[in-house]
């Protein structure tokens, strides 16, 4: 196991933040401080500057760093290849995942995947996909499940299941009655948005622009971060949105919105995506396999 302190030094000198860092380690700021400090007492110098209210490394703190990255990172991977040495498939998994796979696709297949392995201690991060990126460029992640290509050229991006795009809305909805929906007849009611960042979004975005609009001309009345909200607020009638199938089906089956197809369709991919210098655990990659074969049969119900 790693020096404590080299830990929160890590997290501190990636997040640039104490009151981040504390949040990242589930630790006071108090505590964090007191773990630098400590680490300064014991090189004899300081490892951050902290003036004009920002924090930022020191040489010496830059020097500390990329040997800190180093030996967190054998570390780790001593205490797996050891772990794996048993052939059990076991440790904390720490997985991200965007919001529309994180509520309606994943939390079925982590808890499968934990009745079949009893030793792993999953644990779910949710965000819109760019933080999840963020957050396995920082090796913060072990894999994450985005609704979007990666941006990031040091991440690798696996394409794991696709996704069917559809506009959402309540029965009664003038668009309710079609039977698809064109790009153009969009821009004639009001919609309802997933914020930016948001892989759902994007998408949105690409579709709209590729049929001649975008995403600014649409008559957006609000903005959401979640699928959840955002169905509860179409629900009311306020307006339509664009979101994934799997998101809906629950809500069609009670009466309480309608899914109708875009006109031509529009199909995207769900990705895995992972740091490409990590090392990858024999955990991680067992539950890679078995969350890209049952979210190719989850999603295709």
């Amino acid at each position: 196991m790693a020096d404590r302190r080299l830990q929160v030094f890590h997290t501190v000198a990636k997040q640039l933040s104490f009151t981040k860092a504390g949040e990242v380690l589930f630790m006071t700021q108090p505590a964090v401080t007191f773990q630098i400090k400590q680490l300064e007492e014991q090189f004899d110098t300081r490892l951050f500057d902290r003036g004009h209210g920002r924090l930022s490394l020191t040489p010496a703190g830059e020097m500390v760093f990329a040997y800190a990255e180093k030996i967190l990172n054998l570390s780790a991977e001593m205490e797996v290849r050891l772990g794996e040495m048993t052939g059990e498939v076991c440790g904390p998994l720490l997985v991200g995942a965007s919001m529309t796979i994180a509520e309606f696709l994943l939390p079925r297949i982590l808890g499968e995947f934990k009745s079949r392995y009893p030793g792993v201690q999953p644990r779910l991060v949710v965000a819109n996909s760019e933080t999840i990126e963020k957050r396995i460029a920082e090796h913060a992640l072990d894999i994450g499940f985005i609704e979007s290509q990666s941006h990031d050229p040091n991440l690798q991006t696996e394409v794991c299941c696709e996704d069917e795009l559809v506009v959402v809305c309540n029965p009664r909805f003038p668009l309710a009655r079609l039977k698809e929906v064109s790009p153009e007849r969009l821009l004639d009611h009001p919609y309802v948005s997933r914020e930016p960042g948001s892989g759902t979004r994007e998408f949105t975005d690409a579709y709209l622009r590729e049929h001649g609009s975008s995403i600014e001309q649409l008559n957006t009345v609000m903005e959401l971060g979640s699928p959840v909200a955002l169905n509860a607020v179409v629900e009311t009638g306020l307006g339509y949105t664009v979101a994934s199938r799997a998101s809906v089906t629950s809500s069609q089956r009670l009466g309480e919105l309608v899914a109708i197809p875009l006109k031509p369709r529009y199909m995207r991919t769900l990705s895995m995506v992972y740091s490409k210098d990590k090392f990858r655990s024999k955990l991680v990659t067992t539950f890679v396999e078995f969350a890209s074969t049952r979210l190719k049969q989850v999603a295709g119900k």
